[in-house]
């Protein structure tokens, strides 16, 4: 049985006010036009979650709330966690292994460097030096069960980002 994980880095945000804190910078102007550009991009290619994981940080908000409206996602539904503010790799690791067996394609939007890091450990073949802001990468994985995704074979099939296409596959 086949699964999908989709791996999204927030949209650009805005460095505007100096005093905000990190957590609670919003998107800019472009980072609001690109992330539903890219979930438009997603529904184009038939990618729709079953469900939606992302950190609570305000701009991961934004980009997965845009996100989902283009794809049909029901933003209600979208599980927030402030474990995955700039988190390692192992914590992106345990928030797939964790996911119900019923989702087969589960969407995880987060931030640098985790992000990249991670979707580098992803597949043998696939490796990128930085994941750009909006940057996706999708990889099916061959388990029934999200708890193997660590021993479960990967592959990556697609990184996009805004104003590219690299469809791997």
């Amino acid at each position: 049985m086949q699964k999908t994980l989709v791996v999204i880095r927030h949209a650009k945000s805005s460095w505007a006010n100096p005093l905000q804190s990190d957590f609670e910078r919003p998107l800019n102007e472009r980072g609001k036009k690109e992330a539903p550009e890219m979930g438009e991009k997603l529904k184009s290619l038939n990618i729709i979650p079953d469900l939606i994981v992302a950190s609570s940080a305000k701009r991961t908000r934004q980009t997965a709330k845009k996100i989902a409206k283009e794809v049909g996602y029901d933003a209600e539904h979208i599980k927030w966690e402030e474990k995955l503010y700039h988190c390692i790799p192992s914590v992106l690791e345990e928030t797939v292994s964790e996911t119900d067996d019923k989702v087969k394609t589960i969407f995880i939007v987060g931030h640098n460097p985790g992000i990249t890091e991670f979707v580098n450990q992803l597949s043998p073949d696939f490796g990128i030096g930085n994941m750009p802001t909006c940057g996706v990468v999708a990889a099916h994985v061959d388990t029934k069960e999200w708890n193997n995704f660590a021993m479960a074979k990967r592959k990556v099939f697609l990184f996009e980002y805004p104003g590219n296409e690299h469809n791997i596959e």
